[in-house]
Formats: structure tokens, C-alpha cells, sequence
């Protein structure tokens, strides 16, 4: 049966269908919670239960621990409730007004950076355009009924082009297409904007951005819609890699670097090879930037990449160095071997 789901502090009240997760009824009825992979594996969405019972569904107990469980967190794009609930969740106002559509697209141009790493544009119907905030990502919708899902690259102020970077999963069905046989003019279908990683916009503290790999692809997106916008917050990039080759696009943090006054960049190569001859930083990338400050308690934090990477820099910074918990914003790269999801 139905069951009432009232969220606190806003009061707002939605209807929990038998089928449904807490999620997708509060996004049907137009409510924006927080949320990423929708899968149960990166843990955007979790929120605490102030009262009701529950179902807490499948999910990666990296998500969501049996401390936390008891504590009386959840994840509400699994959880399904089993009594009337009352649940502490802070909604999204600027997601909300957005329409999510599904639409053809035509593979504009196919741009291999890196051995690994492949920046596909994508061209809209010349009626269409796609409304979204910089770090949000669409869904590619396969034949098979599957989605495999990546992030938008460009800020919402240059959408002639979607632009993806997508990296080569070994075995991965839709990724090895992209690096074999996909070629320009090919026809996709996606849906979109979808997600909650965005500026947030009505805060005005310095912000640390931390990617890892191709988690620069709507951390990219966010600093140019920054720039555009003529922020004058502090904006601090970190972008963690394996070895010098896996920058694959070196060039721009460096122009940001020459033209923006309030920009910094902080690279970071974990496995360095000897011909990089590099003189920088190394090590985790999360750590570097617990070298670099002892609080980070006046500061917001958007993290895009693996979820060990997304993890350890979110109970680092809240544990040691004072980050307010709802100052976190993170995307997961959540690989799920059956599905090939990717963000």
C-alpha cells in the first residue's frame, strides 16, 4: 500500500507508491533531493530517518555502513518505506525547475586524449537544446534497456556541443564500441540532465574542487561556468592521476592559471613514470590536499572520481580538518560489472 514520506525541515509531504523508492516518488512529485548513481553504490543520496520503517533495498555497504544504518541513515534511492516515514533531507532548488528529456543525438566529433581516454561531442536535433547545471550528467539508452551514464563536460553556457570524456573500461561493452566502432554521424538516444552535482550557488565560500581521472570532466564543466558567471570565490583544483599522460587535457588548467586571479592547480601523479621527470606533487590526491590545509571548516568540496577516492576524502576532511558534512558534494565513478555503469 501507499505510504506518506514527509521531509523535515521543509515540511514538504509526497506519496510513496508500492513500487517506488523514496527517490523516485520525491522526484515525481517534484521534489530535488540529493542523489548520484541511483544504484545504491555512491552514497549522494543518503539522508537520516526521524521516524517510519523501512526497506533499505541492495546497496554496497561502502555506501551505507551498519553504523550508519544504526544511526539512522539510509539511502533513499534504494529505501522503500514499510510504515508512513519522516525523513531529514536537504532539497535542491535549482534542479527542480529542470526538464528532463530524452532525445537523439548524433556523435559530432570523436577526439582520442589519452591512450585511455576518448572526448566525444555530441550534436542535439537543431530544435532541441538540453537545459542543465554544470556537472550534471545524461544517460545513454541502449538497445538492450540498459543506460550507462557520464558526466557533461561543457558548461551550460556552450551546449552547441554535449561534451564527454569517456575512459575505456576493459570488457566493457559500451565503452569499447566508443573506442572501436563508434564513429562520427553515428545516432545515440540519451536522457537527461540527471544528478545533483552542481554549485551551489547561494554559499559564498572558497571551493576545493578534487578529480580523479576523467572526474575532471564535470569539475571542467563547473569551472567554466564559474568563470563565466565572474565568481569571485576562491576555486582550487586538484586533479589526481596515475602518471604524467593521464593529464589529458594539461593545457587548460594551465590557461586558467594565466587568466583567472582566483584560480589555483594543484596536479597529482600517484605512479609517476621515470621519463615524466616529475618534480610535483604525488601520492593520493586527497591527501595533498590534507597537506595543504589544516581547516577546512570556512570551505565547500566537490569530488568527482573513484568511489575509494570519494570516500576517504570525505570522512578525512569531516573527520580531521572540520568540513561541515553538507559542505561535501561528490560524484562517484560507480562500475558495476553487469552493467557497465559509469558516471
Amino acid at each position: 500500500m501507499p505510504h506518506q514520506v514527509t521531509i523535515q525541515p521543509s515540511g514538504h509531504q509526497f506519496t510513496v507508491n508500492d513500487d517506488e523508492t523514496i527517490l523516485d516518488a520525491a522526484l515525481r512529485e517534484g521534489f530535488s533531493l540529493p542523489y548520484g548513481c541511483r544504484n545504491g553504490a555512491c552514497g549522494a543520496c543518503k539522508g537520516k530517518v526521524l521516524s517510519g520503517e523501512l526497506d533499505y533495498g541492495k546497496h554496497s555497504p561502502n555506501a551505507l555502513k551498519d553504523e550508519e544504518k544504526a544511526q539512522g541513515r539510509a539511502l533513499f534511492c534504494r529505501a522503500q518505506p514499510l510504515t508512513d516515514m519522516v525523513i531529514e533531507a536537504k532539497e535542491i532548488g535549482a534542479a527542480k525547475d529542470i526538464v528532463i528529456k530524452t532525445l537523439p543525438c548524433r556523435v559530432e566529433k570523436l577526439e582520442k586524449r589519452a591512450d585511455d581516454v576518448m572526448v566525444l561531442k555530441l550534436k542535439l536535433p537543431a530544435n532541441e537544446r538540453l537545459q542543465f547545471l554544470a556537472g550534471q550528467y545524461i544517460d545513454f539508452q541502449l538497445k538492450d534497456g540498459h543506460a550507462r551514464s557520464f558526466s557533461l563536460a561543457n558548461p551550460p553556457h556552450d551546449d552547441s556541443l554535449l561534451e564527454l570524456h569517456i575512459r575505456h573500461v576493459p570488457g566493457g561493452l559500451f565503452t569499447s564500441q566508443v573506442f572501436s566502432t563508434m564513429k562520427e554521424r553515428d545516432i545515440l538516444r540519451l536522457k537527461g540532465p540527471l544528478g545533483s552535482f552542481f554549485i551551489r550557488e547561494d554559499s559564498d565560500k572558497p571551493m576545493i574542487f578534487i578529480a580523479g581521472g576523467t572526474g575532471f570532466a564535470p569539475i571542467k564543466g563547473m569551472l567554466e561556468h564559474a568563470f563565466a558567471e565572474h565568481t569571485h570565490r576562491e576555486l582550487v583544483l586538484y586533479w589526481g592521476v596515475q602518471s604524467l599522460k593521464d593529464l589529458y587535457m594539461p593545457e587548460l588548467p594551465q590557461q586558467w592559471l594565466a587568466e583567472k586571479p582566483n584560480f589555483s592547480f594543484v596536479p597529482v601523479l600517484s605512479k609517476p613514470l621515470p621519463e615524466d621527470n616529475w618534480q610535483g606533487r604525488t601520492g593520493y590526491v586527497h591527501d595533498a590536499v590534507l597537506a595543504d590545509f589544516a581547516d577546512l571548516s570556512g570551505y565547500q568540496v566537490y569530488a568527482c572520481g573513484a568511489p575509494i577516492m570519494v570516500d576517504s576524502a570525505r570522512e578525512a576532511f569531516v573527520r580531521t580538518r572540520g568540513l561541515a558534512e553538507d559542505e561535501f558534494f561528490a560524484d562517484s565513478f560507480v562500475y558495476a560489472a553487469e552493467s557497465e555503469a559509469t558516471v
